[in-house]
Parts: structure tokens; C-alpha cells; sequence
């Protein structure tokens, strides 16, 4: 990685909140392979991505619920108990956060999330709505990574140099994406790992 970053871009599910919806349907399909399966073939990451990508939560489940009139109960659950699939926030990502705000490092988000859920998601995480000088939300724009599109928005909005962003990201597909329009990238896993990589690139 470079050290000339100046400016910090932090992907938010999974390495500022955690999201898992086997938290929720372990409660609601006890059984590992039927659960499998409904998660497989019923209420798929595809099927999640059109939300991310600005379908409402409404159309979703009706559409989907048209498809599996059994399921119905179960499709809704994953909108009515979203929050059950959000445990909170993952550990020791926040201090991190606090920790470059507090050096005057510019941050910045770019997230794949629902409209509807990242309202959500910014009344119970209020730091999610004060820590960013902007976030780039999917849904708002149409756009979804890993599609380097959605990283030259960020750019454009905030007049930003690719070479001078940091992105950090749970997704390897979404940070090889970052590193093809030019920005150094931190493939997160935890929090450990990312100080350790902040820390040389003389952030922290």
C-alpha cells in the first residue's frame, strides 16, 4: 500500500455493524439443511441485492412471496425482523473509527444497503449518521459494488483522488473492484488486522 493516503473510506455491514440472517433463521428453521435451503433457493443474496440496488421492501416481498405463497411468513421476516439479523456493531471497528476522526482524517462510507434499512440503521447507530463527510448508499444510487461505478461516485460528489483513498471493505470482490479504480484497499477481517495495516500506513 501507499503511504501518501489521506483519506479514509470504510464499507459499513460486516465491518462497522454485523449482519448475518442465519442469527435470525436459526430461530425461525431450526434445521441447518432446511434452513440451507430457503436461504439457498427462497430468500437469496440475489434476491437482498435488489433492495441494495433500490427496490423497496414492499415490491420485495411481494414479489417474492408470489413465487412461495407457503413461505409467506418466513419471506416477511426478513424485512419485519431485519434487526435481528444486526447483533451490532463489530468489535472494535468503532474505536478505530473514533481514532482517525480524532486525528482530522477525512472518512467517508460506501455502502451496499436498502433505503429503508439504512434509515434504520442510522437511528439505532446514530455514529453511522456523524462520523461520514459523506456515504454513498447503493440504493440511492442505483449502483452496487463490486461495480467500479459506484466508487467514481464517491469521487466525483467529494472531488477525491483515487490514490489518496484508503477503502476498507469484508468483501474481497469489493475491494479488488476498489483497487481497479486506483485506490489502495484493506480486505477486513477484523479489527486487529485493519490497526495493525492503519498503523502503517502511519494513520494511526
Amino acid at each position: 500500500m501507499q503511504n501518501s493516503i489521506t483519506t479514509v473510506v470504510f464499507d459499513i455491514g460486516n465491518v462497522l455493524i454485523e449482519w448475518n440472517p442465519e442469527i435470525l433463521y436459526r430461530q425461525l428453521i431450526p434445521d441447518p439443511r432446511e434452513r440451507k435451503m430457503f436461504l439457498d433457493t427462497v430468500c437469496t443474496a440475489d434476491w437482498n441485492l435488489q433492495q441494495d440496488l433500490g427496490r423497496s421492501w414492499k415490491e420485495g416481498i411481494e414479489a417474492l412471496t408470489g413465487q412461495f405463497p407457503d413461505k409467506a411468513d418466513l419471506i416477511a421476516a426478513y424485512s419485519e425482523r431485519w434487526h435481528d439479523m444486526v447483533p451490532g456493531e463489530v468489535p472494535g471497528t468503532r474505536q478505530l473509527l473514533s481514532e482517525l476522526a480524532s486525528k482530522g482524517i477525512p472518512l467517508y462510507a460506501v455502502t451496499n444497503f436498502s433505503a429503508e434499512k439504512f434509515v434504520e440503521a442510522q437511528d439505532r447507530f446514530p455514529f453511522l449518521k456523524t462520523s461520514f463527510r459523506d456515504t454513498v448508499v447503493s440504493a440511492h444510487e442505483r449502483l452496487i459494488k463490486p461495480d467500479p461505478k459506484i466508487y467514481e461516485v464517491l469521487f466525483k460528489r467529494n472531488d477525491l483522488k483515487p490514490q489518496d483513498c484508503l477503502f476498507i471493505d469484508d468483501s474481497k470482490a469489493n475491494v479488488e473492484a476498489a483497487r481497479s479504480v486506483g485506490m489502495s484497499a484493506h480486505h477486513f477481517r477484523s479489527a486487529a488486522g485493519l490497526e495493525e495495516d492503519l498503523k502503517g500506513l502511519k494513520l494511526l
